[in-house]
């Protein structure tokens, strides 16, 4: 019996030290010290158990001192792990008195705490030990209740008492009270911020209960990890952001922070609706495409053909032209009348100066129409052979061409051709026709 209560206090003693490191809490850690008493007599006669448990004079042996001293740690659903050592003098064995006998113990303890985070705060204990009076001593196995009463969230009363029965007859079952205080410890605050590491979400930045721990830098009410602006602040709508303008509109995302705006257009207004904002339309105040800055496309020339798209802006003309005058059929005869008229030196394709005017007149119908293209085309009589007439033909034409082109007349617009004698307006037997035939003509290209 002997070897087996040392094995039974050694035992729990190792499975108390071994889960000291186990599952943590906030101050895990508290230390105990105070007074205790011994008790004796109820354990010898349980009939009188109820009359004599709390006959303090007669039967307690008390030590006016602090007398023991625990220590444990918690370690997760309300278990606690510790030891305690405690010593005391013994004058009273129940009812019979005795000399000072010392005594001293030395126990492991498994606590269990039914509630947590009170201010009363009750709890069961079961354990094991050893105690001796004088010099005997024998293993004991033990089991308690008792109370904290937290003053602080550190420091509180506690009360407890334990039953211990002895495995060995020579000492007596007996009753350990004790009260005094009870000192929790160990909780890890990085930051100061009165809130614990383990329940910390920003342990290493001081914050705010309400937020875990974590920091709300501009107070807006918006804890700064989900804050899009920690710094300023804002309201819950946009994200902790301001918006001094109360378009919507988030003020780190608004290009016009001060004037109201549209979302589209990064915050910023647009008084035509155009679609362009106002801080870019050269034409605030009247609606125009982004292409043109704004602005509504003009039409100058009042043909219905915006300048953008009418190749000739400044001279009315129509939409199937592009804008540009059409060559008439008065205008072609009109045209071809001057081109009759133009004469050339004899067998030659230099052109007499007497037909600069009338050269002048052509160029100044060929402007009217920008983009018309035409055809000079060099026509002679039947006089000569025929290969010498194409040829005149042929150079007359290109003469007519190069003159206008050297006035101003795009050369793109123009081409030049020569049909010899192929093409006679008139009879060539006569003077009258013959003259007829030795002609230029300017005609449209369709």
């Amino acid at each position: 019996m002997k070897h087996l209560s040392k094995l039974l206090v050694v035992a729990l003693l190792i499975v108390g030290f071994n889960n000291v490191q186990a599952q943590d809490e906030n101050n895990p850690w508290q230390v105990s010290f105070g007074a205790n008493a011994i008790d004796v007599y109820p354990t010898g006669d349980m009939s009188t158990f109820g009359n004599e448990f709390f006959n303090a004079t007669d039967h307690w042996n008390i030590l006016p001192s602090i007398s023991y001293v625990g220590v444990s740690k918690y370690v997760g659903s309300g278990f606690s792990i510790g030891a305690r050592g405690s010593l005391n003098r013994i004058d009273k064995l129940g009812d019979v008195s005795v000399d000072d006998l010392s005594h001293y113990g030395l126990d492991g303890t498994i606590k269990y705490n039914f509630l947590k985070s009170t201010v009363i705060d009750p709890f069961i204990e079961i354990g094991g030990g050893y105690t001796w009076i004088d010099e005997v001593g024998a293993g004991t196995v033990n089991g308690g209740v008792g109370l904290n009463l937290w003053f602080t969230e550190n420091i509180g009363l506690t009360l407890q008492t334990s039953y211990k029965h002895a495995f060995e007859d020579y000492l007596a079952k007996h009753f350990q009270h004790m009260a005094g205080i009870a000192i929790k410890f160990g909780g890890t605050d990085t930051d100061g911020d009165g809130i614990y590491d383990k329940d910390d979400a920003c342990p290493e930045v001081a914050g705010l209960e309400i937020f875990n721990g974590c920091p709300d830098a501009d107070g807006d009410g918006i804890e700064d990890s989900k804050d899009a602006c920690p710094n300023e602040a804002g309201s819950k709508e946009m994200n902790g952001c301001p918006d001094a303008d109360g378009d919507g509109v988030a003020d780190k995302d608004d290009a016009c922070p001060n004037e109201a705006g549209l979302a589209a257009l990064a915050g910023c207004p647009d008084a035509d609706g155009d679609g362009v904002a106002d801080k870019d339309d050269a034409c605030p105040n009247e609606a125009g495409p982004a292409a043109n800055k704004g602005c509504p496309y003009q039409d100058k020339d009042g043909d219905g053909v915006l300048d953008k798209d009418d190749k000739c802006p400044d001279v009315a003309g129509t939409v199937a032209n592009q804008g540009c005058p059409e060559v008439t059929e008065e205008v072609q005869k009109q045209l071809n009348e001057y081109a009759r008229t133009i004469l050339f030196d004899t067998g030659k394709s230099s052109i007499k100066a007497e037909s600069t005017s009338v050269m002048v007149d052509i160029i100044t119908i060929l402007k009217e129409y920008p983009t018309a293209k035409f055809t000079v085309e060099g026509h002679t009589d039947s006089v000569g052979s025929n290969s010498l007439n194409q040829k005149l033909s042929e150079s007359r034409a290109l003469s007519v061409k190069t003159f206008l082109v050297d006035k101003g007349i795009e050369e793109f617009r123009l081409s030049a051709v020569g049909y010899g004698e192929d093409k006679p307006i008139a009879t060539n037997n006569t003077n009258a026709g013959r003259k007829q035939n030795r002609r230029v003509e300017i005609n449209l290209v369709k």
